[in-house]
C-alpha cells in the first residue's frame, strides 16, 4: 500500500512531466535535395562524370574538364586523355576551386599545358578500378592467348576516343594520350590499333617488360619490394585495404620472413590473381614475352606521332622507354614520328620542379623547360588544326655532370646498333678500372664472400618503403651516395685514377664478367659510379661523392637461358654478360670511373640463396648458404664494363 511519502513523489513527478506523453517525431521532408546542383556558372570550366559504354557493355567511368573557352567551330579545343588504374576521381579533384589549374593540380601530368592550352582534360577509370565497370587484370595483355576476351586496353581506348569524338561539340576532333608509369604503359596500349582521331601519344616512364627491367623483375632477379604494390592494386577495386609492415626498417621485415614468397603469404597475397601469376611464371617464358609492350610494337605499323619520355634516374621503370624507343626507330622511315626526351628526373619528375634531385642540383628547372620547350610545342603541332610546326631533334637529351640539353640526331650514340663502339674499362689487379686488359703475372681475381644472412642493403639503412608519401625518400634513391657499400667487406670497388679530360657516354653500359661462385646459383650486380673529387668547394657535401651513374643486378641462373634456368658450376669461371640502364653522362676532369660487384641488392631484390632450388620465390632456409664469388682478372678471362664513349662536347 502505497504512503503518502510516495504520493507525493508522485504527484510531482507528474506534475514535472516526466511521465507525459513523448512529443511526436518530425515526420517532414528531408532537408537534404535528392540531387543537388552545383552552381557552377561562375566557373572557368565544366565538369561532366560520364560512362562510356565500351564495345562488350561494360561503362567505363570517364570525368571531361572542358575550359569555358572551347565551343564548337573555331573556338574548339584538342582532348589530352589519361587513363589510369589510380582514381580519376582525385586526380581530377585535387581543389575546390573555380578554376580548372588548382583542380588538376597534383598527380596530373601536364596541368600548366592544359591551363595555358585550353585543353579539354579527360581522365577515366580503366575497368574493374574505382568508378569503372568490368574486372580488373593487371597490365592487361591484348587479346589472344593471355586474354581470352573480347577487350583489352586496345579497344577500351578505341571506343573512349570514338565516344568522346562524337559527344564532344567544343572539340576539335583531335586527341592526344599521356600518362606515367601504367598510365605511360596505356599509350602504347592506343598506339596498337589506334583510333584515326588519335593524333598524338606521349608514354612517359611506361612500364614495357614487366620481366626484363621494369616494375617485377630484373633480369629474373624478383623486385620484393614492390610486393606492397601488388598487395594494394589488387586487392580491393578502390584500394582501400593496404600493405602493413611489421618493422621500422624493411630490410628487417624482408629478412625475418625469410622468403618473399613467405613474406606474401603472411600478407594473404595467394588472393591475388596476378601474384599467383608472378609465382607460376618466374622465367622469361611466353607469359612475359608475348606481353611486353616493345615486342608487340615491334610487329605493328607506327601511324601515330609518338614522343617517349625517359627518366635518367627512374627507380621503377628505367628499361621500358629505351626499348620501346629501339622498337620503334626502324619504323620511322620519315623521321617526323617518333621522338625520344630524357633527363635528370625520377619516376615522374618531368612534371614537377626538375631543379634537383637528392643532392644533385641541375641549375635550371629542367621539368618546366622540358615541358615548355619539348612537350608543348609536340602537343601543339599535331592537336590543332594548322598548328606550328614543332622544331625538335629526333631525341633531346639532358647530360648530367655539364648538366646541359643536347640535340641529338640519335639513341644511342655509342655502343650497339651504332658506328661508335663501346670502349672496354677493365676491372684489373689492385682493384683498379684501367682502359688495358689484364696481363700475364697479375693477380687473376679477386674475391669476397656472399652471405645471404647477411645481404648488402640497397641503401642506407633503416630503409623505408617504397612510396611517394611525405617523408619517403624512395623517388630519389638512384642518387644515394655509394661510400656505404665501397667500404663492405662483401662489395668489390674497382676505381680509375683521377680523370685529365672529360669522358662522355651516352648509351648503354654492358657488363662483361668472368665470375666464379661455390655455389650453384648467384646473383651478380654491377654498378657503374661517378666518384667525385675530395673536396667540391661549390658543394662542400658532394666531397668524394660517390654517385650512381648506371646499375643492375643479373640472376646467375639465367646465364645460358632467360627461359630455362640451369644450376651453376661450383667454382667455375663463367661469363656472364648483360646491359645496364641507358646513361647520359660526362666524368668532369678530377673525377674517378668506380665499378662495384656484390651479390645482393636487398630487400629492392628477394635474396638468392646460392643454392639452386625450383623457386627463389619460396627458397627453404637451409637452401640459403654462403658463397665464395670471385672476380677474374687475367688474360683469355677479363672481366670489364663497357662504356659508350662519345667525344665530349666543349
Amino acid at each position: 500500500m502505497p504512503t503518502p511519502c510516495s504520493l507525493s513523489l508522485l504527484a510531482l513527478l507528474l506534475a514535472g512531466g516526466l511521465f507525459a506523453q513523448a512529443p511526436k517525431m518530425e515526420t517532414g521532408p528531408s532537408e537534404t535535395p535528392a540531387a543537388f546542383k552545383v552552381a557552377a556558372d561562375s566557373w572557368d570550366y565544366t565538369r561532366r562524370v560520364e560512362m562510356i559504354p565500351m564495345r562488350d557493355g561494360v561503362k567505363l567511368h570517364t570525368i571531361i574538364l572542358v575550359p569555358k573557352g572551347a565551343r564548337p567551330g573555331a573556338a574548339a579545343a584538342p582532348i589530352l586523355l589519361t587513363r589510369t588504374p589510380y582514381n580519376a576521381a582525385e586526380l581530377t579533384g585535387h581543389a575546390h576551386s573555380a578554376h580548372l589549374g588548382p583542380v588538376l593540380q597534383g598527380y596530373d601530368n601536364v596541368t600548366d599545358l592544359i591551363v595555358e592550352g585550353g585543353y579539354i582534360r579527360v581522365v577515366q577509370d580503366v575497368r574493374g578500378k574505382y568508378g569503372s565497370e568490368g574486372d580488373y587484370v593487371m597490365n592487361r595483355p591484348l587479346r589472344g592467348p593471355l586474354n581470352p576476351t573480347e577487350v583489352d586496353h586496345s579497344t577500351d581506348t578505341y571506343d573512349t576516343i570514338d565516344w568522346l569524338v562524337k559527344h564532344l561539340p567544343e572539340s576539335n576532333g583531335r586527341v592526344g594520350i599521356l600518362g606515367i608509369s601504367y598510365d605511360g604503359f596505356l599509350p602504347l596500349m592506343a598506339l596498337v590499333n589506334p583510333h584515326p582521331a588519335l593524333k598524338a601519344a606521349v608514354p612517359m616512364n611506361p612500364m614495357v617488360d614487366g620481366w626484363r627491367g621494369d616494375d617485377w623483375f630484373h633480369h629474373g632477379a624478383f623486385r620484393a619490394q614492390n610486393l606492397a604494390y601488388i598487395h594494394d592494386q589488387q586487392a580491393t577495386r578502390s584500394g582501400e585495404v593496404k600493405w602493413w609492415t611489421s618493422h621500422f626498417d624493411d630490410y628487417e621485415m624482408f629478412l625475418a620472413s625469410g622468403s618473399t614468397g613467405a613474406l606474401a603469404k603472411s600478407r594473404g597475397m595467394e588472393q591475388l590473381g596476378f601474384w599467383r601469376k608472378v609465382v607460376e611464371h618466374p622465367t622469361y617464358d611466353a607469359f612475359w614475352q608475348q606481353q611486353a609492350m616493345d615486342r608487340v610494337l615491334a610487329e605493328r605499323p607506327l601511324t601515330v606521332p609518338t614522343m617517349i619520355v625517359h627518366s635518367l634516374y627512374d627507380a621503377e621503370d628505367i628499361y621500358g622507354a629505351i626499348a620501346v624507343w629501339k622498337a620503334l626507330k626502324p619504323k620511322d622511315t620519315a623521321g617526323n614520328l617518333l621522338y625520344l626526351a630524357m633527363g635528370p628526373w625520377n619516376h615522374g619528375g618531368q612534371i614537377g620542379d626538375g631543379s634537383s634531385l637528392g643532392p644533385l642540383k641541375f641549375n635550371q628547372d629542367t621539368g618546366l623547360q622540358f615541358r615548355q620547350t619539348i612537350l608543348k610545342p609536340f602537343l601543339e603541332q599535331h592537336l590543332r588544326e594548322k598548328g606550328s610546326k614543332a622544331e625538335l631533334p629526333p631525341v633531346s637529351a639532358f647530360e648530367t655532370g655539364t648538366n646541359t640539353w643536347r640535340k641529338l640526331p640519335g639513341w644511342p650514340m655509342a655502343g650497339a646498333g651504332t658506328a661508335t663502339a663501346a670502349t672496354p674499362f677493365y676491372l684489373g689487379a689492385g682493384l683498379k678500372v684501367t682502359t688495358t686488359a689484364p696481363k700475364a703475372g697479375d693477380a687473376p681475381f679477386d674475391a669476397y664472400v656472399s652471405d645471404p644472412a647477411k645481404p648488402v642493403p640497397f641503401r642506407a639503412r633503416p630503409i623505408q618503403p617504397v612510396g611517394y608519401d611525405k617523408g619517403l625518400t624512395w623517388p630519389q634513391w638512384l642518387t644515394d651516395d655509394q661510400r656505404e657499400a665501397s667500404g663492405r667487406t662483401d662489395v668489390l670497388a674497382y676505381v680509375s685514377a683521377p680523370l685529365t679530360a672529360p669522358l662522355r657516354i651516352s648509351g648503354e653500359p654492358v657488363a662483361h664478367l668472368v665470375a666464379s661462385t661455390s655455389g650453384t646459383d648467384s646473383d651478380w650486380v654491377v654498378k657503374v659510379i661517378d666518384v667525385y673529387p675530395d673536396e667540391v668547394a661549390s658543394q662542400p657535401a658532394l666531397g668524394g661523392f660517390q654517385l650512381m651513374v648506371s646499375a643492375d643486378i643479373f640472376r646467375g641462373r639465367y646465364r645460358e637461358s632467360l627461359e630455362t634456368p640451369k644450376a651453376l658450376k661450383p667454382d667455375a669461371p663463367l661469363v656472364y654478360r648483360f646491359a645496364l640502364p641507358t646513361a647520359n653522362h660526362v666524368f668532369l676532369p678530377g673525377h674517378r670511373i668506380m665499378v662495384q660487384i656484390q651479390s645482393s641488392w636487398f630487400p629492392l631484390y628477394d635474396r638468392n640463396p646460392q643454392t639452386f632450388v625450383p623457386s627463389i620465390l619460396f627458397a627453404l632456409p637451409e637452401a640459403y648458404r654462403p658463397a665464395t664469388q670471385r672476380i677474374y682478372h687475367a688474360p683469355g678471362q677479363a672481366s670489364f664494363v663497357a662504356l659508350p664513349v662519345v667525344p665530349a662536347r666543349p
